[in-house]
């Protein structure tokens, strides 16, 4: 089960991924935008999801994924921890949000941060 040093070792490796704390938890940023943060100490992870993604995954795996109320309007998504299969779905959640949130020149730089295999 993925933990929290987990989150913090994959998302740090992506990058230009920098850790800033704000709003009292660990967020995760790239070219100084959020992807992730660490809440609910540090039990979950809060992502970028497109809003009909977002509620699809809701859908699909309620014991999983949940949107939190203040984050309702924005395109976010909350994931347990201890709900996840293994390490690489870890990876492919942050590496998923991290796509959205970087800039052209990193996404054109690492191709290999491309769509999840399968996916």
């Amino acid at each position: 089960m993925p933990d929290a040093e987990d989150v913090r070792r994959i998302a740090l490796s992506l990058p230009d991924t920098t850790e800033k704390v704000a709003w009292s938890m660990p967020t995760f940023r790239v070219a100084g935008k959020m992807f992730a943060t660490l809440p609910e100490d540090e039990t979950s992870i809060a992502v970028r999801c497109p809003k009909d993604e977002r509620d699809e995954l809701v859908l699909a795996e309620p014991d999983k994924f949940w949107i939190a109320g203040h984050e309702a309007q924005f395109a976010w998504v909350r994931a347990r921890l201890a709900a996840l299969e293994d390490e690489q779905e870890l990876r492919d959640i942050l590496a998923d949000s991290w796509r959205q949130a970087a800039p052209p020149r990193l996404l054109d730089a690492h191709p290999e941060l491309g769509l999840p295999s399968g996916g």
